[in-house]
């Protein structure tokens, strides 16, 4: 599948003076391959962030967790995100298995109950641990996962950036389609509109302060996800980076979930 996509991305950019432009699916689709084969081989990465949840009102508390994610070669990658603070989550673990084709696996630990609870398909729209993420935005951006569209040109702050538009192919989606800002010189994402299922505008979702790792991976320092619905809003503030630290599937399967300190 993605080599079939990798081949089209040569193709286009490969047609002669005078060619047929390709289509705006096949644009959009060619931009996303890109986005994605740049983000190839970083075999694994952790990381800590805190995260900022804050009401309509602007009260706000902060979670501190601790991210790991693994690079699977043919599929979605895995990620394991552990809470250790406030008192009342410490210990919760959500862990993640994305997925190309077909639903993404994923199960939340709760120390309370010393329980582990899959998280069903249907359940992906809904809110991940009270924030304004749901539980379909923490998993990996897979290209298989969506249909594609490019939209236009167009500056985003001091950038010229793509814009495409994407469709959610797993029908339990909470979104109809999303707006995806892409920078044209490196190819990060700089902002995804998020449309529900009655094709409302519900949120938006920014990224700041990027960073390169490795002389080539580039991360987002602080994430801002805004809820125009509701009028809350979560930011995401990620340090302390590492990258290929020596992960195994070993650190997340299920059962790493219960032992995850």
């Amino acid at each position: 599948m993605k080599i079939c996509k990798t081949l089209l991305l040569s193709l286009l950019v490969l047609l002669p003076p005078g060619a047929s432009a390709e289509s705006a699916e096949e644009k959009g689709l060619a931009i996303a391959v890109e986005a994605d084969r740049r983000d190839k081989g970083f075999d694994d990465s952790s990381a800590t962030l805190n995260m900022i949840l804050r009401n309509k009102q602007g009260d706000q508390s902060t979670r501190e967790v601790r991210v790991r994610t693994l690079e699977i070669e043919g599929d979605g990658d895995k990620s394991m995100s552990v809470f250790d603070s406030p008192p009342d989550v410490k210990g919760t673990a959500f862990l993640t298995f994305s997925h190309i084709q077909g639903p993404d696996d994923q199960w939340l630990y709760l120390p309370a109950l010393k329980r582990v609870k899959r998280i069903s398909s249907k359940n992906k729209s809904g809110p991940f641990m009270g924030s304004e993420f749901a539980y379909e935005d923490i998993s990996s951006d897979e290209v298989e996962k969506y249909t594609y569209k490019y939209l236009r040109d167009e500056p985003c702050a001091e950038l010229d950036c793509f814009v495409i538009e994407r469709y959610p192919v797993d029908k339990n989606s909470g979104y109809t389609r999303q707006q995806v800002w892409i920078d044209k010189t490196e190819y990060r994402p700089q902002k995804i509109d998020y449309f529900d299922r009655k094709n409302a505008h519900l949120k938006t979702l920014t990224f700041h302060e990027y960073r390169q790792y490795l002389d080539k991976y580039w991360r987002a320092m602080r994430y801002e996800m805004a809820n125009h619905q509701t009028g809350k809003s979560t930011t995401l503030r990620w340090k302390e980076y590492q990258f290929r630290t020596g992960l195994t599937d070993r650190d997340f399967d299920k059962n790493s979930l219960k032992r995850a300190k």
